[in-house]
């Protein structure tokens, strides 16, 4: 059975926030970009010693805000990891207000199995201040995060495994992380491709009832290659689905 090595790395204040958050085990690093500014070939070489030694089979995260000093330092840690033995890069990019999806795919993006965003539109509401909505978004992206691999590495009642994710991972595209309590049935489904929707229910809830769930869901993706899964968490109040939904750039 192939093992596989987690690497989450923040960069800057809002991915520190992010890798600060997750629960789930690997290894966090942290890149503080004013290191890099005031020292960058002495703080190049250390980024590039710490991660040209990543063990195989590696998952590496990189988590930043969209700015050009913490783009070039993901550049770097990407190119540095690429050449290494079956290492999935995967990034996720805090874009204020900006849709990627919708973008062109950048060049850098290419060297990524998927870039996952968040435009934080739920976060940026006009009565919260940006500091706050930043921190809003950070846990709960981090929550996310955390609980899909908690429920990858658990026992499903419907299952979804590894194999599953890197599937949906494959193949350099662009996607998003979601954790809902309820279906908003007006919310951006139709743009996703294919995806990971699982549904978490605790001990009480009815299998019947999480299939319910899972149906509608169906309903809003049945043009879509979704695979769906069912997960118990007895700390569950209420029901959540975390989607983990793809799109070709």
């Amino acid at each position: 059975m192939i093992t596989f090595t987690d690497v989450f790395v923040g960069i800057g204040r809002e991915g520190a926030r992010i890798v600060n958050g997750i629960t789930a085990d690997g290894v966090k690093v942290t890149v503080n970009p004013a290191y890099y500014i005031l020292r960058p070939e002495r703080y190049s070489r250390k980024l590039v010693r710490f991660f040209s030694s990543l063990p195989e089979n590696s998952m590496l995260w990189i988590f930043h805000e969209d700015n050009a000093v913490n783009s070039e330092i993901r550049d770097l840690i990407a190119n540095t990891a690429r050449g290494l033995n079956n290492v999935t890069l995967l990034a996720y990019v805090l874009t204020p207000h900006r849709e990627l999806i919708n973008e062109e795919k950048p060049s850098w993006a290419k060297k990524f199995d998927t870039v996952f965003y968040d435009s934080l539109e739920e976060f940026l509401r006009p009565d919260v201040p940006l500091h706050e909505a930043y921190e809003e978004a950070a846990g709960e992206i981090a929550r996310a995060l955390s609980n899909l691999y908690r429920y990858l590495e658990s026992q499903m009642l419907v299952n979804v495994d590894y194999a599953d994710f890197f599937t949906v991972i494959k193949g350099g595209n662009v996607g998003i992380l979601r954790r809902f309590s309820s279906i908003d049935i007006d919310w951006k489904w139709g743009i996703w491709e294919r995806g990971l929707v699982i549904a978490v229910v605790n001990e009480e809830f009815k299998l019947s009832e999480a299939h319910k769930i899972l149906s509608d869901f169906q309903e809003l993706l049945s043009k879509k290659d979704i695979i769906w899964g069912i997960s118990m968490n007895p700390d569950n109040r209420d029901v959540e689905v975390l989607a983990l939904l793809v799109k070709g750039w």
